[in-house]
C-alpha cells in the first residue's frame, strides 16, 4: 500500500515535471544549443563586435549562402543588431515592435506590436538599435521615450515606464525666412526626446539613455532615392539636457541618472582648440562677454545619448558617447564648452557619478556628435598591456583613451578626407567634410585584439554649410539659422583597417555610396559589411581584398553578427535602408551559412 502510493506520486511529479517542461520550452527552438551566440549589443560589454568564430573564414566564404530571410512586414529605416541568447534571435523593428525567431529556421515565436503615444512627437525617425535581453526578459527603448520589459518567452508587457517625463519644445519650418526653399519643404525631425540605443544591462541595472534634444529640424529629400534634404539649426530655447539612466531590472525604477549638460560649470573653460590642440576658431571673447545673459542655457543643453556603453566590470566603469549642444550648429544663446556635450564619458557603474569625460569638440557647431559606441580593449605599447577605450569619431579620427583616467594614448590618420573641419558658416555657403553626417556617423567600429587592428565603416559626404541672419524689420522678428545641405557632387563611403600600434591606415576600400551600418570582424580573418545599394559584403582582415557578395532588395544598413547553433555558424544581418541617406528601405533579416 505504502510502495504503491510512492510509485503514484512518483508518476505523478514525472508527469508534471514533463509538463512544466515541455511549457517552459514552448518557445524554444528544436536541437541542442549551443553558448556562441550574440547576447548583447556589441556581442559582450566591450562592444569589440568581434567574433572567436571561424568555421566560416576566408578560404570557404565565397560558398556562403542564404539559409533563411524573415520578412516583417515593416518597410522602414532598419538599423537593429539582432541578438541571439539560447538559441533564440530577438529583433527589435522599425517603431519599436519586437519580434523572436528561432535562429536556426526562422520561425517566428512571438511578436510584441508597439502602441505609441498619440500625444508624443516622435524626433528622430522609426529607427531603433536593438534590444537586451537578461534575467527572462527582453528590454527596449521606443521612439516615444519608454523603457519597456517584456517576457522573453511569451512577449506578454511585464513593465512599462515613462523614462522622460513631459516631450519639449521643438523648432519650426515658419522659423526660416519665406523667401528660402527649403521654408517650403517637408520636416521629418526635430528637437524632442526618444530612445534609439540598444539598452545594456548589468548587474540587475538596465542603462540606457535619450536622443533627440539637440536634434534640429531635418528637411526630407525632394526624391525617395536622395539622402536628407538638409540638417537646420535654429536659434533659439529648444531641447533640453540629455541623460544616461540606470533602471532596475525587475521593477522599472529609475536607480540614477547622469545628466549630460550639468546645471553648474557646463560653461567650462572656454577652450580655443580641440584637447589635442587643433584651432576651433572660436571668438571666446564674446562668449565670455554674452555668458551673464544666457546663464541657464544648460536648460536647453542637448547632448543626446545615441551609443550603447561600453562596461569594463573590473573597473567599474561604463563608457558612452554624447550628442551636440542644442540649438544644433547655431551658438548665439550657449556661450562656453557646453560639458559634457561631444565627449567621451566614463561613469561609475553603481552611482553614475562622473569619473572622467573627454571633449573632442568643445562648443561644437557642426554637429560632431560622438555617435558610434566606444569599444574596450587591451592596447599593447612598449611591450606593456594598457587598458584602453577606442573611439570612431563623425571627425575622421579614431581616438585610443586610457581606461581609467582618460589620457589620450592614440589619435589615428584621418580615414576620410578633411576640409574646412573647424570653420564656420558664412551666408556663402562653405564647402565642408566631413560635416553633420560624419566620416563615422552612429555605425559601430569593430576591433581585433589581437591583431591590433579597428575596422571601422566611413563616409566622404560634403556639405555646403550656410549661415542664414536677417535683422528686425517692420515688427517682425530677427531671424538666424544654420543650414547643412549635401552638395552636388560625388560621394563614397571608406572601409578602413587601422593599425592600433602606430594610427596608421593599414587598408582601405572605397564603395561605391557613403557607408552606414556597422562592421562585424571573425577569427576566420573576415570583415562583414552592408552598403546602401543591397550588398552585403566579405572582406579579408589582412589585405581588405573582397571574398563575397550578396545583393539584397533593400539597403543592407545595420551591424552584421554572426553565432553558432549545433555546430553551424550563422551571420545574420537587417536589409531595410536608411531614409536618411535616400538607401531603399525595405522589412528583411538575412540569415546566411555554409552549405
Amino acid at each position: 500500500m505504502f510502495t504503491g502510493g510512492v510509485a503514484v506520486i512518483k508518476h505523478f511529479l514525472m508527469s508534471l515535471s514533463a509538463v512544466v517542461l515541455l511549457a517552459s520550452c514552448a518557445h524554444a527552438p528544436v536541437g541542442r544549443v549551443s553558448n556562441m551566440g550574440w547576447p548583447s549589443y556589441g556581442k559582450d560589454y566591450s562592444n569589440q563586435r568581434f567574433s572567436s568564430l571561424k568555421q566560416i573564414n576566408r578560404d570557404n566564404v565565397a560558398q556562403l549562402q542564404p539559409a533563411w530571410t524573415y520578412h516583417s512586414g515593416v518597410k522602414a529605416t532598419f538599423q537593429a543588431t539582432p541578438i541571439v541568447v539560447d538559441g533564440v534571435m530577438y529583433v527589435s523593428l522599425p517603431y519599436n515592435h519586437v519580434v523572436a525567431l528561432d535562429a536556426k529556421s526562422g520561425q517566428q515565436l512571438w511578436k510584441y506590436e508597439h502602441k505609441r503615444r498619440k500625444d508624443w512627437n516622435m524626433c528622430c525617425g522609426p529607427a531603433n538599435r536593438g534590444v537586451a535581453v537578461s534575467d527572462g526578459k527582453v528590454f527596449i527603448g521606443t521612439v516615444d521615450a519608454r523603457l519597456i520589459a517584456l517576457d522573453a518567452r511569451t512577449g506578454k508587457v511585464v513593465w512599462d515606464i515613462n523614462a522622460v517625463g513631459d516631450n519639449v519644445a521643438t523648432e519650426g519650418i515658419e522659423s526660416l525666412n519665406t523667401n528660402d526653399p527649403l521654408s517650403r519643404e517637408k520636416v521629418s525631425g526635430g528637437t524632442g526626446i526618444g530612445i534609439a540605443m540598444a539598452p545594456v544591462v548589468y548587474k540587475g541595472k538596465v542603462i540606457i539613455g535619450i536622443t533627440g534634444v539637440g536634434y534640429g529640424l531635418h528637411i526630407e529629400a525632394d526624391r525617395p532615392d536622395a539622402p536628407l534634404g538638409a540638417v537646420i539649426g535654429v536659434a533659439g530655447r529648444y531641447g533640453r539636457p540629455g541623460f544616461l539612466a540606470a533602471f532596475d531590472a525587475q521593477t522599472g525604477k529609475r536607480v540614477w541618472q547622469f545628466d549630460t549638460i550639468p546645471p553648474e560649470g557646463w560653461e567650462g573653460q572656454f577652450s580655443p582648440t580641440t584637447p589635442d590642440g587643433v584651432p576651433l576658431n572660436r571668438n571666446v571673447e564674446n562668449e565670455r562677454a554674452s555668458f551673464p545673459q544666457y546663464r541657464d542655457a544648460w536648460r536647453f543643453g542637448g547632448g543626446s545619448a545615441w551609443t550603447t556603453p561600453a562596461i569594463d566590470t573590473k573597473l567599474g566603469l561604463l563608457y558612452f558617447g554624447t550628442g551636440n549642444p542644442s540649438p544644433q550648429m547655431d551658438d548665439i544663446s550657449r556661450p562656453g564648452d557646453n560639458l559634457y556635450t561631444v565627449s567621451l564619458v566614463a561613469l561609475e557603474i553603481d552611482t553614475g557619478k562622473l569619473r572622467w569625460h573627454y571633449q573632442q569638440v568643445p562648443h561644437d557647431v557642426w554637429g560632431y556628435d560622438i555617435a558610434s559606441p566606444p569599444v574596450l580593449f587591451d592596447y599593447q605599447r612598449g611591450g606593456k598591456k594598457i587598458a584602453a577605450v577606442g573611439q570612431a569619431s563623425k571627425t575622421g579620427w579614431f581616438y585610443v583613451h586610457d581606461r581609467a583616467t582618460g589620457e589620450l594614448l592614440l589619435k589615428s590618420e584621418a580615414f576620410v578626407p578633411q576640409s574646412n573641419l573647424f570653420v564656420h558658416a558664412t551666408p556663402e555657403g562653405t564647402r565642408v567634410h566631413p560635416g553633420v553626417f560624419g566620416g563615422v556617423n552612429w555605425s559601430p567600429s569593430s576591433v581585433d585584439e589581437a591583431g591590433q587592428q579597428a575596422f571601422v565603416a566611413a563616409m566622404h559626404m560634403p556639405v555646403k554649410y550656410t549661415l542664414h541672419e536677417s535683422p528686425a524689420s517692420n515688427g517682425k522678428p530677427a531671424i538666424r539659422y544654420t543650414t547643412s545641405e549635401p552638395i552636388d557632387e560625388p560621394k563614397w563611403g571608406l572601409l578602413s583597417s587601422i593599425d592600433l600600434q602606430t594610427g596608421k591606415i593599414r587598408w582601405q576600400q572605397k564603395t561605391p555610396e557613403p557607408l552606414i551600418g556597422g562592421v562585424l570582424a571573425t577569427a576566420g580573418g573576415l570583415l562583414f559589411t552592408g552598403e546602401g545599394n543591397g550588398r552585403f559584403d566579405a572582406y579579408d582582415t589582412n589585405n581588405g581584398k573582397l571574398l563575397w557578395q550578396y545583393k539584397a532588395e533593400a539597403g543592407v544598413n545595420a551591424p552584421p553578427i554572426t553565432y553558432e547553433i549545433d555546430g553551424v555558424q550563422y551571420v545574420a544581418v537587417a536589409a531595410g535602408g536608411n531614409q536618411i541617406w535616400g538607401y531603399k528601405q525595405g522589412d528583411g533579416l538575412m540569415v546566411f551559412r555554409l552549405p
